[in-house]
C-alpha cells in the first residue's frame, strides 16, 4: 500500500480546495462576464436604433415612393464582417434603407419590438417615433462570441496562470511549517536501542509539544527498565554460578570418598544434574541478557580474535579440532560479549552434535559472512524448522538445553545479521552448514575503496 506524508497529504487537500474554489470563481465570473457583455452590447444597438432616427425624419420628407426596390444602401469605408448592420423599413414591411452588409431582405420578416437571434446576427428592432417606420439593427454573431470569449479569457486567464503560483506558495509554505515535525521524527528515528537519549528541546508548535514529551518519557522508562534488566542479568549470573559451582565442587568430594561403594552411583547422578543445572543456568542468563537489548550499541570492533579465542578455548575444554580460515579482518557494529554468546553457542552446537572424527570448520570471507560446519547426518526440513524454537532438541543424544540456537536467533535480530542453516552441507551428502551474514561497516567499504583507489 502507497503511504503518503503529511505535508504531501495536506498540499494535495489544500490544492484541491483552491483549485475547485478558483474553478468555481472562474465558472462564476465567467457567466457574470457574458451577461455584461452581452448587457453592453444590447445597450450599443439601442444606441444606434436611437441615431437612425435623423434618417426616418429624411425618408418622412421624401415620401413612400422615392425609394428604389430593394431599398437604398448606405456604403461606408472599412465596413468588414464585424461592423454593425442596420435596415429601415415601413410597417408594411418594404425595406428602404440598408447598410451595405446588410442583407436584401428584412433580418426578422415579422416586424415586432424587441431582440432576435437569428444565424448571423442578433437583432434589435424598435419602432420609430413617427410610428410609419421600423428600425432593424443587427450586430455580427461572430463580434458578439468573439467580444464575450475575449472578455472572459482576460477575466478567467489570470486565475488559471496564477495557480501554479499558488501550487508553489502552498507547498512552500506547508512544507516549511511541517520542518518542526519533520526535526521530531528524525529525531525519533535516531532512537534505537544503542541511542535513549532524551530529544533536544525543539522549536515545536504547541501541537507537538505533547509528543516531545511523551516520546522523552517513554525513553527514560525504557532506558530504566533495560538499565533493570542488564543488572539482574549480571547480578543474577554471578550470584547463581557460585552456588551452583560450589555444590558441584562439594558433590565431586562427595564422589570421592564414596568410590566402590553402593553410593557412588548416585553421587555421580548427582554431579551430573548439577551440571546440567548450570549449563541451563548459564543459557538461560545469556537469553535474559540478550533480551535485554545488550547488543545494541554503536561501538565496532574486530570479530575474528573473537572467534579465534573461542574456538581456542573449545579445543582445550571440548578436545575438538576447529579450523579457522579465510579473512584475517572483519569489523562489525554491537557488543563484544554477546557477538562472543553468538558464536560460543554456535561453535559448542557444532562440538556437540558433529563428529569427533571430522574437525569443525569455520570460514570468514571477505564480504561479512562466516560458515561454520560439522559433519553429522542430515536433518529433515522439519527439524530444521522448530530448531531455532527454545527447548527444541532434534534427534540426538549429545548434553544441551535446547536453547542455543535460540539464542542465536535473539543476538543475531540485534547485530542486524542474518542466519542461514542449511543440511547437508552443499555438495556432499551429510553435515550442516550455519552462515552468520553480518551487513558491510563503514570501516570496510573505506577500506575496499582506498585498495581499489591504489589498484
Amino acid at each position: 500500500m502507497k503511504r503518503w506524508s503529511l505535508a504531501s497529504r495536506i498540499v494535495s487537500g489544500t490544492l484541491i480546495i483552491v483549485l475547485g474554489a478558483l474553478m468555481l470563481l472562474s465558472v462564476l465570473v465567467a457567466a457574470f462576464t457574458r451577461y455584461e457583455v452581452t448587457e453592453r452590447l444590447d445597450n450599443s444597438l439601442q444606441e444606434v436604433a436611437e441615431r437612425l432616427e435623423f434618417v426616418i425624419g429624411e425618408l418622412d420628407k421624401h415620401g413612400e415612393g422615392a425609394t428604389p426596390p430593394g431599398g437604398q444602401v448606405a456604403r461606408l469605408p472599412g465596413v468588414n464582417r464585424r461592423t454593425l448592420a442596420y435596415q429601415i423599413a415601413s410597417t408594411d414591411g418594404r425595406l428602404e434603407v440598408r447598410s451595405q452588409n446588410a442583407p436584401e431582405t428584412l433580418f426578422v420578416p415579422h416586424l415586432a419590438t424587441g431582440f432576435y437571434n437569428i444565424p448571423e446576427f442578433r437583432v434589435y428592432i424598435v419602432p420609430s417615433v413617427s410610428g410609419h417606420h421600423y428600425i432593424l439593427v443587427g450586430e455580427p454573431t461572430f463580434h458578439r462570441n468573439e467580444a464575450v470569449r475575449r472578455a472572459i479569457l482576460i477575466s478567467v486567464l489570470p486565475m488559471v496562470i496564477f495557480f501554479p503560483a499558488i501550487w508553489i506558495l502552498v507547498r512552500w509554505r506547508v512544507r516549511r511549517a511541517m520542518q518542526p515535525l519533520t526535526s521530531l521524527q528524525q529525531e525519533i528515528r535516531s532512537r534505537g536501542g544503542a541511542n535513549l537519549a532524551p530529544i533536544p528541546p525543539l522549536d515545536l508548535p504547541e501541537e507537538l509539544v505533547a509528543i516531545h514529551s511523551a516520546v522523552n518519557l517513554l525513553l527514560e522508562r525504557l532506558k530504566m527498565a533495560l538499565s533493570t534488566e542488564r543488572a539482574f542479568a549480571a547480578n543474577a549470573a554471578h550470584e547463581l554460578r557460585n552456588p551452583i559451582g560450589a555444590l558441584l565442587a562439594q558433590v565431586q568430594i562427595l564422589r570421592g570418598f564414596l568410590q566402590h561403594s553402593e553410593h557412588e552411583e548416585r553421587a555421580t547422578t548427582i554431579m551430573h544434574q548439577a551440571r546440567r543445572i548450570g549449563r541451563m543456568m548459564e543459557k538461560l542468563l545469556q537469553l535474559s541478557r540478550v533480551t535485554s537489548g545488550i547488543a545494541l550499541t554503536e561501538e565496532r570492533f574486530d570479530l575474528v580474535p573473537v572467534i579465534r579465542f573461542l574456538a581456542q578455548e573449545l579445543e582445550r575444554e571440548k578436545d575438538q579440532i576447529i579450523e579457522l580460515s579465510g579473512a584475517s579482518h572483519l569489523t562489525i557494529r554491537g557488543d563484544m560479549d554477546i557477538a562472543g554468546i553468538l558464536f560460543r553457542n554456535l561453535l559448542e552446537n557444532a562440538v556437540l552434535h558433529g563428529s569427533s572424527l571430522q574437525p569443525v570448520r569455520l570460514l570468514v570471507t571477505d564480504d561479512s559472512r562466516i560458515l561454520i560446519s560439522n559433519d553429522c547426518d542430515p536433518l529433515t526440513p522439519e527439524i530444521l524448522q522448530d530448531m531455532e524454537k527454545p527447548f527444541v532438541r532434534g534427534k540426538t543424544d549429545a548434553e544441551g538445553s535446547g536453547l542455543g540456537l535460540a539464542i542465536v536467533r535473539q543476538v543475531s535480530l540485534q547485530l542486524q545479521a542474518d542466519i542461514t542453516i542449511t543440511s547437508p552441507v552443499p555438495g556432499k551428502t551429510r553435515g550442516i552448514v550455519i552462515t552468520v551474514h553480518f551487513p558491510p561497516s563503514d570501516t570496510d567499504a573505506d577500506a575496499r575503496s582506498d585498495e581499489n583507489k591504489a589498484i
